[in-house]
């Protein structure tokens, strides 16, 4: 996307189906009101059109390639929840408003749609309660881990025994998830919108091919970097 001055919310859209994300976080209709000028637009909307296009012009920014391997256990759990818990967070209100909305404007056309509206409202819920888990007992502990390694002290096993108790329940979770992301890549025929599907029909697949992609990094950090390295750590102790 090279310039955006003269192109209405709707082109803008059409061209980069991610835009719409930037769009609907501040209220702008790239749907059915999409005809008007980004300008007009932010106008409407009381937005700073600086600050949104912006923003609409870094939506396809490549993330830098990190050698996560080499992290300190501490640094790398607070990139986890600094960004892929923070990334969760912000998305799953989004991609429910789209959702619901399209399932209650095409489930009866698309069926698909509502099963994809149900997978995705528990598999928000359980991330949800399995972020937390991870952020109060799992990552503290790990933490706890690294300090004492610093200090050369030992270790006193916690409440639930060993570290493997919850990271296996955490890995069990992230398998749950997984599936059902599964299931939805086959219900969006790998997110493949109809050819007639409206923006926000568009927006939510991509979107959810988006979360897919963010949650395979999640998991792999914490399954094949962190959990291995806290297990080691925790035996050395």
């Amino acid at each position: 996307m090279t310039t955006i001055e003269d192109k209405t919310v709707a082109e803008v859209v059409a061209e980069n189906i991610k835009t719409a994300h930037v769009f609907k976080k501040y209220g702008i209709d790239f749907c059915c009101g999409g005809g008007i000028s980004i300008d007009r637009a932010c106008e409407k909307k009381d937005v700073d059109v600086q600050q949104l296009k912006a923003e609409l012009l870094a939506v396809d920014d490549a993330p830098r390639a990190y050698n996560y391997n080499t992290w300190e256990l501490d640094f790398l759990m607070d990139h986890i929840v600094n960004v892929h818990h923070s990334y969760v967070e912000e998305s799953i209100p989004l991609i429910l408003q789209y959702s619901n909305r399209v399932a209650e404007v095409h489930g009866h056309h698309y069926s698909e749609v509502l099963e994809i509206n149900t997978l995705f409202n528990e598999v928000a819920n359980e991330l949800t309660s399995h972020m937390k888990k991870e952020e109060i007992i799992l990552f503290p502990y790990i933490k706890k881990l690294v300090i004492l390694k610093n200090e050369n002290g030992s270790v006193t096993l916690p409440p639930f025994g060993s570290v493997n108790n919850p990271i296996q329940m955490m890995e069990a979770e992230h398998e749950s998830a997984g599936d059902i992301f599964k299931t939805i890549a086959y219900l969006t025929n790998n997110y493949t919108p109809p050819e007639e599907a409206c923006n926000t029909f568009r927006a939510l697949y991509a979107k959810l091919d988006e979360f897919e992609q963010d949650l395979h990094q999640h998991i792999h950090l914490e399954n094949n970097i962190l959990h291995p390295k806290a297990i080691q750590l925790e035996k050395e102790l």
